[in-house]
């Protein structure tokens, strides 16, 4: 280190090394002292914050948050009310969709079984008015046969008596059959 006349330094370590405690000068301005200076300095950044307003633009920053915020919320809870709405008309058109198509199935199925029933009872008519026809047809053309074997019949007696008396008689036998006619008419 150095000589006795020269500035002592003062450190932790050479403290206990000379065995000796020195005492620190603290430093001070305008007779202050660091305490009061940091003090002073921090009342010096309030006292312009005040000035200029500073806590009042905070407050008026977040007043306009806070408002921003509150209408936010008015515009949320305005849109969750009209979903709810939005979605309580859709559950009743829904409900009511249900009972409209219940219905429409029933009445489907109603009017299915009368068309059924329409249908039954025409098909029936119509086999009725078949068969009656189909009958007419037949007795018409069972008729036609009874007359045309007739005619045939009466044709063929007619063409047998013709050669039977052709054959079996002759003008004698003729002239007797006549007198024998003339004589029952009288």
């Amino acid at each position: 280190m150095l000589e006795d006349d020269a500035v002592p330094v003062t450190h932790a370590g050479t403290e206990a090394a000379h065995g000796g405690a020195e005492e620190h000068a603290t430093p001070s301005a305008l007779g202050f002292d660091a305490t009061m200076l940091v003090a002073l300095a921090m009342l010096v950044v309030i006292l312009f914050a005040l000035w200029k307003k500073v806590p009042a633009m905070i407050a008026g920053a977040l007043d306009g948050q806070i408002a921003g915020i509150k209408q936010q919320l008015d515009q949320a809870t305005a849109l969750r009310a009209e979903a709810e709405n939005i979605k309580s008309e859709y559950e009743a058109k829904a409900k009511q969709a249900i009972v409209d198509a219940d219905a429409m199935k029933a009445s489907a199925e109603a009017e299915a079984k009368l068309i059924v029933a329409r249908a039954k009872t025409d098909a029936t008519a119509l086999i009725e008015r078949r068969a009656k026809a189909a009958e007419e047809k037949i007795a018409a053309a069972e008729r036609a046969a009874i007359a045309d074997v007739r005619n045939k019949a009466a044709s063929a007696a007619a063409a047998a008596a013709a050669q039977l008396i052709a054959a079996h008689h002759d003008a004698k036998a003729d002239a007797a059959l006549i007198d024998q006619s003339i004589a029952s008419l009288n």
